[in-house]
């Protein structure tokens, strides 16, 4: 799985974004299958966290998709029109304020939190929207996408790990996205640095990811 660290990052800015950078390539252009010509509007939910940090970039640098990034606070807005996201929305006014920018909705929705989000979801997106969740909701029931032919899809950047032991994708992947950031398309997620690595600052580590208002990755360094 390990690929080449970037040149121009500092091991913190590095350790930032394998996990949230694979997980983000499968979903657009494994999960969904786009390419660097598709076009078609992708709605990132928690866009400032991890995840939706690098999706946004990616989006916007290897495809031709429009981005709408909903963040729940003005900081976060800021942050991912930074990464490039062509709009940002407030996602306490979702239904509304996709409607304005795409009245017959979006087609992909990635959803990091997706338990009572389903037919909101269903809402947001056109027919034959699809949503490719990177979460693990108990019970979640998607019956509210029928009606429109919507589709639902999970991503898991382990999948491959745990059935697929020989393959060299995750590798290939990790290398080109440090050829990306060191050629200036990507930059580094990381927003909070803290260390010392000790049990305090891993408490204060988790003390902030269970505030869900964290910008970009938190990463923890010896020193």
């Amino acid at each position: 799985m390990a690929g080449r660290k970037p040149a121009f990052l500092d091991f913190a800015e590095a350790a930032a974004l394998p996990l949230t950078t694979i997980t983000a390539w499968e979903t657009l252009f494994e999960r969904w299958r786009l390419r660097s010509d598709s076009t078609r509007t992708l709605l990132v939910m928690g866009a400032a966290g991890g995840v939706g940090s690098i999706i946004v970039q990616l989006a916007r640098q290897l495809t031709g998709l429009t981005v709408i990034a909903a963040v729940g606070r003005p900081e976060s807005g800021e942050w991912v029109q930074g990464l490039g996201a062509h709009h940002v929305v407030d996602r306490t006014d979702l239904v509304a304020e996709v409607a304005a920018i795409v009245p017959r909705g979006g087609d992909f929705v990635l959803s990091p939190f997706s338990a009572g989000m389903v037919e909101t979801y269903s809402e947001v997106m056109a027919v034959g929207g699809s949503v490719v969740a990177i979460d693990e909701p108990e019970g979640l029931d998607t019956l509210p996408l029928t009606w429109k032919s919507q589709g639902w899809h999970w991503e898991f950047m382990f999948t491959r790990v745990l059935h697929e032991p020989e393959s060299t994708a995750h590798r290939e992947l990790l290398d080109e996205a440090s050829r990306l950031i060191d050629a200036g398309t990507l930059r580094t997620t990381l927003g909070t640095r803290l260390s010392p690595l000790d049990a305090a600052t891993l408490q204060e580590a988790h003390r902030l990811l269970e505030s869900s208002a964290t910008i970009g990755k938190v990463v923890v360094s010896a020193g």
